[in-house]
């Protein structure tokens, strides 16, 4: 669950004119799944010439088990959208201020009462990342079904001094949004599964997304299996690397990946414990760009949210309420990762264009440790824009 880039070109112009072209799409991902071993990928594109499934592989190692477009998968990080956008609710209805203080509903996190609700939603918190402790990832390898309750987690995380002052640095971390998901519950008086289920999945018919109980670590029927090779630190932290040995034993076959799959997701709750599928987070994404979640006023506020990820790059990727931006020539797309021992996801809409693009894949990073959805989601982009965002300046 780190943070990744989506790297495009500023002087790209966007096209319908070659999303017409499946076999081009299929070639493009079978080609690129083949080279990072990923068992299985779904993609699922939607734009005005029409909506395009493109699959490869399988969701069960050693099966014929094509994925489809309405096969469950962990969503990761995309969760953080929909944290977002119930806190955002929360806040229209004048139940919380997002200039509130995070002490105001959680105690005892550093720097609390400097803390607002809006630097959690930005990632600017400048509190410690729970998730980079080791005992994390070695809870992963060794205990999978352990269910962490908030105190605990909380507890790793307030453990570590802050990393800078509130509001200096935007820094990815899932400290932020388990926080917010305990807002959330204490202000809206029910569990963040039930205000989701309630606000976002009924209202949008996302009858295939599931915010799981916490002591539950199995998807629904169909779903697909997660692989990730070596530690899960790998996901997590970005090590160890993958040592040569490795790596060609991988490549010959003899090394399969683990099967991360029932690894329980208590551990994110709010910040990615969300299942779900490529139909329903295509519906999701684009219901949420397009303000049929928020209303205009909070819709506006969403996206006046957004800032630069680094300071130095003021036309760079930017960040905001649980939503991550670029734009390239005259094109923008919101968009947002998910990566989690098992599994690898983007979900992404450019409104102006009208197009979607969801993808998810089974294995969370290649062996050169590349988040395998976010280089399958360039190679379709290749695609489907005149100018390639593969191409550089």
């Amino acid at each position: 669950m780190r943070d990744r880039v989506l790297v495009v070109v500023h002087n790209s112009t966007i096209v319908g004119a070659q999303a017409d072209r499946p076999a081009a799409l299929q070639t493009a991902v079978d080609a690129t799944a083949k080279e990072l071993l990923i068992p299985g990928a779904m993609v699922l594109l939607r734009t005005p010439q029409g909506e395009f499934a493109v699959t490869y592989g399988t969701t069960l190692l050693g099966a014929k088990s094509p994925p489809q477009a309405d096969t469950y998968f962990r969503a990761a990080s995309n969760t953080k959208t929909m944290t977002a956008a119930v806190i955002l609710q929360l806040a229209q209805e004048d139940k919380l201020s997002v200039d509130d203080a995070v002490s105001k509903y959680v105690p005892g996190a550093p720097n609390g009462d400097h803390i607002t609700i809006a630097e959690l939603l930005e990632m600017r918190s400048g509190l410690y990342n729970y998730t980079n402790d080791p005992e994390i990832s070695a809870s992963m390898d060794h205990d999978p079904t352990k269910v962490w309750s908030p105190v605990e987690l909380l507890a790793v995380a307030f453990a570590h001094p802050p990393n800078v002052p509130p509001g200096t640095v935007y820094e990815y971390n899932n400290t932020n949004y388990r926080l917010l998901s305990l807002v959330a519950e204490k202000v809206d008086r029910k569990p963040l599964a039930q205000s989701m289920q309630d606000r976002l999945f009924d209202p949008l018919r996302l009858q295939r997304t599931v915010f799981p109980a916490l002591a539950v670590n199995t998807l629904p029927e169909p779903y697909s299996h997660g692989y990730l090779y070596g530690s899960a630190s790998v996901a997590m932290v970005g090590s160890p690397p993958y040592s040569p040995g490795v790596q060609a034993a991988a490549r010959a076959g003899t090394l399969l990946p683990k099967d991360y799959t029932d690894l329980n997701h208590s551990f994110v709750e709010g910040a990615g414990a969300v299942i779900s599928t490529a139909s329903d987070l295509a519906t999701w994404i684009e219901a949420l760009v397009a303000g049929r979640v928020l209303n205009a006023a909070y819709q506006r506020r969403w996206l006046d949210s957004l800032q630069p990820e680094d300071p130095s790059k003021p036309k760079g990727q930017r960040y905001g309420y649980g939503i991550t931006q670029i734009s390239w020539g005259p094109n923008t797309i919101y968009f947002h990762g998910g990566e989690t021992p098992g599994y690898n996801s983007f979900i992404g809409y450019d409104p102006d264009n009208n197009v979607t693009l969801v993808v998810w894949t089974n294995l969370t990073v290649s062996l050169d440790e590349q988040p395998t959805a976010n280089t399958l989601m360039l190679k379709v982009l290749d695609q489907i824009y005149l100018v390639s965002p593969l191409r550089q300046d």
